[in-house]
């Protein structure tokens, strides 16, 4: 008994670590959500593209790993900048589903230049975390826990609260909230909406960079992090589009969900059902939540 109880902590726990994961890659679609109400389809080639670039530039120019990062941080500053200038601006009084069109095909562009630039090949990245059991959890707790999810869960954590303070505390929070509320009246008191585009688009940039360089270190850098747009569909569905908390809660419970699915019920459908079973869920909360846990309800005038 006890060590069946074990086994589900550790099953547990490893779910949890996996969701934070998730949440990271559902913490760039709710900033630009919050601010433009937009589903950014882009978000997991943003997460391709600077993750690659900063492969590149240590392993093709020898750049130390901090420098690396920081010119990678720079460079998606740089994308934020052109995406407002060319793409949005003169989308602005365009509709949602033109803009969600514009996402679409700026994916296509990022995913391109990336390729052209740094090339196809999978790359290793190495962060000096090992994707294997912590000795101190695995000897003390008889949990075998990777240290990079342990990473990835802290690194989730600090992000979300610090972007959870900076909505909530500080006037470029505000002004993100009152253009999230009414773009034409934030515009019509004073607040700059084009520099809030270009913020937010420049933080979602940097959280890809993050989220790729987890996702990366665990199953190499490759074209198949694009997908992870995919993946955290569900998380935000669960969350809530437009909450911050959302994205962590939601990436937990996926995380959570799809684990112990796969261990315990996985053998009666012959495996591999945590490829499908979280969209089986998020269905439901579509069914009889569409908001989500924390998302607000949205009223249309018909």
């Amino acid at each position: 008994m006890a060590n069946e109880l074990l086994f589900f902590m550790e099953v547990l726990v490893g779910g949890l670590l996996a969701g934070t994961m998730y949440s990271l890659v559902a913490l760039g679609f709710v900033l630009i959500f919050k601010a433009s109400a937009t589903f950014n389809f882009s978000q997991g080639a943003m997460v391709f593209f600077s993750v690659l670039a900063f492969c590149g530039f240590m392993q093709d120019f020898n750049i130390p790993f901090v420098l690396a990062f920081i010119l990678a941080a720079l460079l998606m500053v740089v994308v934020g900048l052109c995406t407002e200038r060319l793409v949005l601006r003169p989308l602005m009084n365009a509709s949602e589903d033109t803009v969600l069109m514009a996402t679409i095909g700026l994916g296509y562009v990022l995913e391109g230049l990336a390729q052209a630039a740094w090339g196809v090949e999978v790359r290793r990245l190495d962060l000096g975390i090992g994707d294997f059991p912590v000795p101190w959890i695995a000897d003390n707790l008889k949990l075998f826990i990777s240290a990079l999810d342990i990473t990835a869960g802290l690194v989730a954590a600090i992000m979300i609260i610090g972007l959870f303070l900076l909505f909530k505390y500080t006037k470029i929070g505000l002004g993100l909230r009152a253009v999230a509320d009414d773009a034409g009246a934030a515009s019509s008191i004073g607040i700059p909406l084009k520099h809030i585009m270009l913020l937010v688009w420049s933080a979602a940039g940097v959280v890809a960079l993050v989220a790729g360089c987890m996702w990366g270190a665990r199953a190499g850098v490759q074209f198949a992090l694009v997908d992870l747009a995919l993946k955290a569909l569900p998380v935000l569905i669960i969350g809530g589009f437009s909450s911050i908390p959302g994205a962590i809660i939601g990436g937990l419970i996926i995380g959570a969900v799809e684990k112990l699915l796969e261990v315990y019920i996985g053998p009666f459908f012959g495996g591999a059902i945590e490829g499908w079973a979280p969209y089986v869920l998020a269905i439901f909360f579509l069914l009889y939540r569409p908001e989500g846990l924390f998302g607000e309800k949205i009223i249309r005038r018909v």
